[in-house]
């Protein structure tokens, strides 16, 4: 039998050997990193690999606990059957064996114990017979098989195992899902071929079915919906396509900032606006060759009377043409050169079409072609004399913008996290189906073992990904500091997602290159998540200044 007798138990007796080594690798790294007692700047980036591997480690062991908590609550429901205890198994069993021999960061970076400071002998507590017991078989040939196995026996379904959530969520789950497959899914590829604007038809159907305000407060139109149900809608329209899944996001943002930063009067003014759908914003911050260095930023807004001008120029800029609205992150003072002179702005413009992208006079655009992520299309924006009204300085004052944008990034990582998790489901639902339906030496693909394994660990960390990103969104509806488990969620997602389409990519063999097969397009789109909301490296570094505080 493949199932492990009194499975948590022995993942929960397995926990606190996990936390206990990473409490050491967290002590080593400090200890590497100090000076005077201090954490030293100088010192974390000399010492960036094991900096960035305490963060990895601290995200599995994270993700561990939430997968045991999931498994409670799934027992406690009497919902724990033998697919979740398969996802468990397997999931302790692989990930205990990173802990010890190496988390992979990327494709080509290990953080090793020795890296962190380490030596062999942190791994003591690792003789625990729950752990060793979960190594040696937890994540076995026949487990795998099973597993895939009974996907089979689901295959028509969007996810694997039990997701654990409500049924308030699962019906809106069931209510996307539907509408994903039915007018997303079929429509896609051809989208993503031609380089097509998601149609305006459709922008207007998710506006009517309120993606556009579900977590914005009733009393401002919004449907006052939780963060985990923004999870839950994000994550099937980008499983539809992460185009679609991300069309939420500029309105997420607008509204955090709004709502966290705005006077009475900008609430009442956008965000009905937001929520109904009447407006679509965009988030115009990163600048040419400053990148994640937004402290840098040198596009000026000067003072014109009661209206500011904006002087300078925006990169990577999403859906810039089709926007109402900019979320402008601008240097009002020009003396600063740091993030203390940037403030935030709620910028107007007239939307534009094919043939005038950008009517409104003081700015221009040049499209940026990319592999993937292409519903919305980049832009490169540039301003020259852009007037923007003084009522639309965001709060009333200057000064702020870059304190703002720092209260949304938690819920834009979160968001982030979903659409990855939305997209490697796409993965193995695409990839699952051809290993099923193609045909090799007389038999299906899926009954090749390392065709199956694939695709049985892709089934185990997207729910891995998943429970992370569920426990960051309930710790952020319970009004929690959650930077640091949204950090996580977004960091450990995107692997995940490049992970299930690069294999899923290897099934398909030859034909995964071809354009014709969908493959090739979620590739594409999975490689941006690494990169968007603050790049893995970056990810990293912020997590394990949290850990190192």
């Amino acid at each position: 039998m493949p199932l492990l007798d009194n499975l948590t138990n022995q993942t929960k007796a397995a926990l606190p050997v996990a936390q206990a080594l990473l409490q050491k690798a967290r002590g080593a790294v400090q200890a590497m990193t100090s000076e005077d007692g201090r954490i030293s700047a100088a010192l974390l980036e000399r010492h960036q690999h094991a900096v960035h591997g305490l963060a990895w480690m601290a995200t599995y062991v994270q993700a561990l606990e939430q997968m045991q908590a999931w498994a409670e609550r799934l027992q406690e429901a009497g919902s724990f059957g033998e697919m979740e205890s398969l996802i468990l198994q397997i999931a302790f069993g692989e990930y205990l064996h990173h802990l010890a021999g190496g988390i992979p960061m990327n494709q080509g970076e290990f953080a090793r114990l020795a890296d962190l400071g380490l030596g062999r002998d942190a791994l003591a507590g690792f003789q625990a017979p729950e752990v060793q017991a979960l190594m040696a078989r937890g994540n076995s040939t026949a487990a795998r098989a099973r597993l895939v196995a009974l996907m089979q026996d689901n295959a028509g379904h969007a996810t694997f195992g039990a997701t654990g959530l409500d049924d308030e969520l699962e019906m809106i789950r069931e209510q996307f899902r539907r509408y994903a497959d039915e007018r997303i899914a079929p429509h896609a590829h051809d989208w993503h071929l031609k380089d097509e604007l998601i149609p305006l038809e459709v922008i207007g159907e998710l506006a009517e079915m309120g993606v556009f305000g579900l977590t914005i407060p009733e009393e401002f139109g919004g449907f006052g919906l939780t963060k985990a149900s923004m999870v839950v809608v994000s994550e099937e329209l980008s499983r539809g396509y992460i185009g679609v899944g991300s069309l939420g996001t500029r309105s997420e943002i607008a509204a955090e900032l709004i709502l966290g930063g705005g006077t009475d009067a900008q609430k009442a003014h956008w965000l009905p606006k937001i929520a109904s759908g009447e407006i679509l914003p965009t988030a115009v911050f990163t600048e040419p060759n400053t990148g994640s260095d937004l402290g840098a930023l040198r596009t000026r807004a000067s003072r014109d009377g009661d209206d500011w001008v904006i002087t300078g120029n925006k990169t990577w800029i999403t859906h810039a043409a089709r926007a109402h609205v900019m979320t402008l992150l601008a240097r009002t003072d020009p003396a600063s050169g740091d993030w203390r002179g940037l403030s935030m702005f709620l910028a107007e413009k007239q939307p534009g079409d094919e043939t005038d992208p950008f009517p409104s006079p003081g700015m221009t655009g040049t499209e940026i072609g990319v592999l993937g992520y292409r519903g919305m299309k980049e832009y490169e924006l540039s301003f020259d004399g852009f007037r923007v009204a003084g009522e639309n300085l965001l709060g009333g004052a200057t000064g702020q913008g870059f304190k703002q944008l720092m209260q949304t990034f938690e819920a834009a990582r979160i968001q982030t996290a979903a659409r990855a998790i939305g997209v490697a489901q796409n993965a193995l639902e695409v990839g699952m189906q051809y290993a099923l339906e193609r045909k090799q030496f007389g038999k299906a693909l899926i009954e090749f073992p390392r065709v199956a394994d694939k695709l049985a660990m892709m089934a185990v960390e997207i729910m891995v990904a998943r429970q992370l990103t569920y426990f960051a969104a309930w710790e952020k509806d319970h009004d929690r500091r959650c930077d640091l488990e949204a950090g996580m969620a977004k960091l450990l997602g995107a692997r995940v997602a490049w992970a299930a389409a690069d294999n899923a990519l290897q099934i398909h063999g030859g034909n995964g290159f071809a354009l014709e097969y969908q493959i090739s397009r979620i590739l594409c789109d999975a490689r941006i998540l690494n990169i968007f909301e603050g790049a893995a490296e970056i990810q990293a570094q912020v997590i394990a200044r949290r850990l190192l505080a």
